[in-house]
């Protein structure tokens, strides 16, 4: 096997408590079982054995990174072992002193989710009312001078409006708008066949994308996630599992990434018995799939085997059963006919979505 490299990035999840419900959330499904969170203590450890490791940057997330009382000094021990600090979040609950306390203990960057162009909209995505306050904070944390990146995550609900989500990038002055689509992993794999959009809604929407980074340049600059579904080829997991990213989850576990608790079987290693170097140099989780040596046919022969590394193991093991298979997204794996039946079976009309719980 090929000498592994060091990790590049660290996702944080603080907490999976969060005040929005939203029903293509990437949490556990079971988030009661994953209440217990790491003390302030371990986490500073966490962060300075990170950056030992020669990670460059950590990303605080959740949940709702905001929920936790602790979380300006966990930014300010970030930034003393020189980590380079990015907090992804709705916005709520904060208030102006939160945001300047923020600042002032180092945090680079932001980036605050909204789920549509419209109050109603968004609200009901969420799941609780949330529009108005979320445009609040986008303009508080300009006047601050933060670097922020508005994130949409796009499905059928919302992909229309997505010339009117633009635009009001554009009138809050962000720097990066993220247009992401749904990932169909966690709550978004139980409401995949209401959010799931179609080729037309899709296609429509890569134009209006295509002609307004034409109009506009790159203020905002627009970054374009297409769906995994209407793809040719998979995407890689992260750059590959155990290549490049490692999520530390609320209570100590070290994941490939955040969402393969999806893959049961797997014995996930524990900060809190473990340090960050043994885990990922030689805890067999990130062993598993790290590379291309654990590859079935057409993967192992394929060119594309260092490029998207087999696809996501996570949608594999939703999808076939087998956390070892072919992605199914890829149009050569012999279960390509999944992701077809699924596109198929979309329900089109009105259906009430699963939204996510274990708001407190």
């Amino acid at each position: 096997m090929p000498q592994t490299a060091n990790p590049y990035s660290l996702l944080a999840e603080l907490t999976y408590r969060c005040p929005l419900q939203c029903p293509y959330c990437s949490n556990p499904l079971k988030l009661h079982e994953y209440s217990k969170e790491l003390d302030i203590a371990t986490w500073k450890r966490v962060l300075a054995e990170a950056a030992d490791l020669g990670v460059v940057q950590v990303h605080f997330s959740g949940g709702e990174p905001l929920l936790r009382r602790d979380l300006i000094d966990v930014v300010r021990e970030a930034r003393h072992v020189d980590l380079y600090t990015h907090l992804s979040t709705s916005g709520i609950p904060s208030d102006d002193v939160k945001w300047q306390q923020l600042r002032d203990a180092g945090l680079d960057a932001l980036q605050i989710s909204l789920q549509d162009s419209c109050p109603e909209s968004s609200d009901w995505l969420a799941g609780v009312p949330s529009f108005e306050k979320k445009l609040r904070v986008l303009k508080t944390v300009k006047r601050l001078r933060f670097p922020v990146t508005l994130n949409v995550v796009l499905h059928r609900h919302n992909l229309e409006n997505i010339g009117d989500l633009i635009e009001l990038a554009r009138q809050l002055d962000v720097e990066k708008l993220e247009l992401a689509h749904v990932q169909y992993k966690g709550w978004a794999f139980r409401n995949r066949a209401v959010l799931l959009p179609s080729h037309a809604q899709i296609e429509q929407a890569a134009e209006t994308v295509a002609q307004a980074r034409e109009r506009l340049g790159d203020r905002p600059e627009i970054v374009h996630v297409l769906p995994d579904y209407f793809q040719q080829f998979p995407k890689a997991c992260l750059n590959g599992w155990g290549r490049v990213f490692l999520t530390v989850a609320p209570d100590g576990a070290v994941l490939p990434c955040q969402t393969a608790r999806e893959i049961p079987g797997l014995n996930f290693p524990n900060v809190q018995t473990a340090s960050l170097e043994e885990i990922w140099f030689h805890d067999s989780v990130f062993q598993r799939f790290r590379g291309t040596g654990w590859m079935p046919e057409p993967c192992r022969s394929c060119d594309r085997r260092e490029i998207d590394y087999g696809g996501c193991r996570c949608q594999a093991f939703l999808l076939t059963g087998d956390l070892a298979a072919t992605d199914p997204v890829c149009h050569l794996s012999p279960d390509h006919h999944l992701i077809d039946a699924a596109v198929s079976d979309a329900t089109r009309e009105s259906v009430s979505l699963q939204y996510r719980m274990f708001t407190t």
